[in-house]
């Protein structure tokens, strides 16, 4: 049955990634295009939209799978596959996190948990980039060009540059997605 597939793919994926949601992304990834829920192109431009909306990514991304895969009652158990582990966690080392944190071999844990991490969270902003810049999903995919990508890269590394030389501050993310979307709209109706 689809709906305990859902379920318990997102509660194994939830049980098993530290890091929070972008550590999950892989993860995510290739269960749902392994299982047919979702095709790799689908899926790399949900991770945009799911950048650009409210809330946890990995909440989103567990709620659009199982909402194409199987309504609304599909989002449902994925949602709750992808929150129960951390709340089931959450709320027994609650009562002892401060004593835990002091154990060396709880320390060591985490300090040997970070590499990974980063590593996860860095394959998946390369893969998005290599997608989104050159089409290529895969090691064996052909490579193609996409100028309209480069030339919004481009806009918005230097909207950001200039915000930041004028007013000497970061500019806010949802003005850069805003104007993403705006150059999207664009460039991808001609």
């Amino acid at each position: 049955m689809i709906y305990l597939q859902l379920f318990f793919t997102f509660f194994k994926i939830g049980l098993f990634t530290f890091g929070g949601g972008y550590a999950m992304i892989p993860l995510v990834r290739d269960e749902a295009i392994s299982l047919g829920w979702i095709t790799e192109e689908a899926f790399v431009n949900f991770i945009a939209v799911a950048e650009s909306t409210p809330g946890p990514i990995a909440i989103n991304m567990a709620t659009f799978i199982g909402s194409t895969s199987a309504g609304i009652l599909g989002a449902t158990c994925a949602t709750l596959g992808v929150i129960l582990p951390s709340f089931i966690i959450i709320l027994l080392i609650a009562s002892v996190l401060k004593k835990l944190l002091e154990v060396s071999g709880v320390k060591a844990f985490i300090k040997g948990i970070h590499p990974t991490i980063t590593a996860l969270i860095l394959s998946t902003g390369l893969t998005m980039l290599l997608n989104s810049l050159f089409s290529i999903k895969n090691i064996g995919s052909a490579f193609s060009f996409d100028y309209k990508a480069v030339i919004i890269l481009a806009v918005i590394i230097l909207a950001n540059f200039l915000y930041k030389k004028i007013f000497k501050k970061k500019p806010s993310a949802i003005i850069l997605i805003i104007i993403s979307a705006i150059l999207g709209m664009i460039l991808y109706s001609f």
